[in-house]
């Protein structure tokens, strides 16, 4: 049995890289802000986003900016070399959702990761320019801007020009973050030379000066996405994948493309949700624990109690399940997303979760265990007119691949990593995966990013998102519980420690502090089964009207920002 000390909710895990210290306190204050609001991972960034605000922009100009900024001062997450999704909601009530997510390179193929014997070659898929897919974070912020945004791609690419040619400051927060890759740099000169200091690891109050990327943005600057997918730094990139056994060309980056889509909804409760659609399996399990938890009685059993965990456990076990079949290019397969997502498949669901013990996950559903590189990043903007944006961008793992073209500072992702790479073979539990994540030519991994945002009675009220792998989903459903059942505000929302269970392996990850010893005890006997799980995301939200649901605003202020305390570099800010 795990005994842990339990706290208030409000109990706050400070992470940062392996480093785990509990402050056992109240939650701070949210930050308020009358005319908008940016919560990121990096301080500069954020920053950099509300002076946009604050100069007229849009919340799609400030998202522009942050996404630009972040690639300079975050590069462990913050990226031109990678990819993600953005739901954006519009003043005026319309919705749309943006898919810039990394796509197999066209001499991709299903079994370019294995052995001769079907054996999966370890650090293929990970480390190197083989795991890089074909990046498409500049296409999507060009696509955002172009078409959404006010201000000029000048104004919005200056200030991360500015950061990465002049350097900036290093805390903390920044240091552990590069020291955690060290090793690897040291492996490809064309990254150490950047993100070591002459071999050896950055102290804090050093300077990081990138000049090969601000080279790299300013060709973006003078010719939008033919400055990064062609020219010197398209060239760079296809020379460099070559050189190291990748399998990226130029017809690849001349293809990329963005997509536009409609957002995944559901209603829970009295709230409408809009989120991320396939290749995001993450709306469609949000909508569908959502669906199956809306008829237990989650605020009469309390925040932490053995039937409240219960309930959310086995919520998650079915629609992690159900995950595994899920499409990971809806332009390649047929996609179940609606029937996932329709309120009697959450009643049968219902009637199969047993009250008082735990599902046993073999016998559910024949799939694969979910696996994804949990290093990712997101941003929440919300501008005065009441425009919305939640944007998760990422590498995949902290620094992706790890490699970078001479010349131009852009950190590639390792994002193939993200496709299943033996589905014709049976995984630990007996079950094979099958082709709905395969690897194929010009196809889209699937993503747990869930960029998420929460309307009621047609007004915005919720922003939010986080990065961290399978565990994205569980942390925006439970942030989403925090507020509509528990009624906290959003700060002790974000903070509130979190469980995860995914369905395979068979066990429940639990933040200390998340379960009292008596709960264990209790949870235990109904058949679950946990581990102890250190702080894996950085979940960034903004809630209009009040700290909290249903609450009193705070003097004229409109916006409330939390920051999650787990992470050393992040900020919410408004004006």
């Amino acid at each position: 049995m795990i005994a842990r000390p339990f706290w208030s909710m409000a109990a706050a895990c400070v992470w940062s890289l392996g480093t785990v210290s509990t402050a056992i306190a109240a939650s701070a204050p949210p930050v308020a802000a009358e005319n908008g609001m940016v919560v990121s991972a990096q301080h500069l960034a954020t920053h950099i986003g509300v002076d946009i605000l604050k100069r007229g922009g849009n919340a799609i100009d400030a998202a522009v900016a942050v996404g630009y900024a972040l690639a300079v001062v975050y590069p462990a997450a913050g990226n031109l070399g990678g990819g993600g999704f953005t739901t954006i909601r519009f003043a005026d009530g319309r919705k749309t959702f943006l898919d810039f997510r990394e796509k197999a390179p066209g001499a991709a193929s299903r079994d370019m990761y294995l052995d001769k014997d079907g054996n999966i070659i370890k650090g293929l898929s990970t480390v190197g320019w083989l795991a890089a897919g074909v990046p498409g974070t500049v296409s999507g912020l060009e696509y955002a801007r172009k078409k959404y945004g006010t201000m000029s791609r000048a104004a919005l690419i200056e200030p991360a020009i500015k950061l990465a040619e002049d350097g900036f400051i290093l805390d903390q927060g920044d240091v552990d973050m590069l020291a955690s890759a060290a090793a690897d740099f040291r492996k490809f000169p064309a990254t150490g030379e950047i993100f070591l200091n002459k071999g050896q690891p950055f102290s804090a109050g050093q300077r990081l000066v990138q000049p090969d990327l601000a080279e790299t943005l300013r060709s973006i600057e003078r010719e939008g996405v033919d400055g990064f997918y062609r020219g010197k730094t398209g060239a760079a990139i296809v020379k460099a994948s070559r050189a190291g056994g990748g399998i990226i060309d130029q017809e690849d980056l001349d293809r990329y493309t963005t997509r536009e889509l409609p957002p995944i909804e559901c209603d829970y409760r009295a709230y409408h949700v809009i989120s991320a659609p396939p290749p995001s399996s993450g709306g469609v399990a949000i909508c569908e624990m959502l669906n199956i938890l809306e008829r237990y009685p989650l605020r009469q059993s309390g925040w932490g109690s053995a039937q409240a965990l219960h309930d959310e456990i086995e919520a998650m076990r079915y629609a992690f399940a159900d995950r595994s079949g899920l499409p990971s290019d809806p332009d390649l397969a047929g996609n179940p997303s609606q029937r996932l997502i329709d309120k009697s498949y959450a009643a049968k669901i219902r009637d199969a979760i047993m009250p008082d013990k735990a599902g046993i996950s073999r016998e559910i559903r024949p799939g694969v265990a979910p696996h994804e590189g949990s290093h990712t990043t997101h941003f929440s903007i919300v501008d005065d007119a009441g425009t919305a944006v939640s944007m998760t961008y990422t590498l995949n793992d902290w620094f992706g691949a790890r490699v970078v073209a001479t010349g131009t500072g852009v950190l590639m992702n390792d994002e193939m990593d993200d496709f299943t790479p033996n589905p014709d073979t049976a995984n630990a539990y007996g079950f094979a995966p099958g082709d709905a994540n395969a690897i194929a030519p010009g196809k889209t991994p699937r993503s747990s990013m869930t960029p998420t945002i929460i309307t009621k009675d047609g007004k915005l009220v919720l922003v939010l998102g986080t990065p961290g792998g399978s565990k994205i989903i569980t942390a925006v459903l439970q942030t989403i519980l925090n507020l509509i059942d528990f009624e906290m505000n959003i700060q002790e929302a974000v903070d509130a420690p979190r469980i995860h269970q995914q369905w395979l392996p068979d066990v429940t990850d639990a933040e200390r502090y998340a379960l009292s010893p008596d709960t264990s005890k209790l949870l235990e006997g109904m058949g679950h089964r946990f581990e102890d799980s250190p702080p894996a995301n950085h979940l960034a939200a903004i809630i209009v009207g009040a700290p909290s649901l249903g609450g009193k605003a705070i003097g004229r202020n409109r916006y409330y920002g939390a920051n999650d305390p787990r992470g050393g570099t992040g900020l919410a800010l408004g004006y």
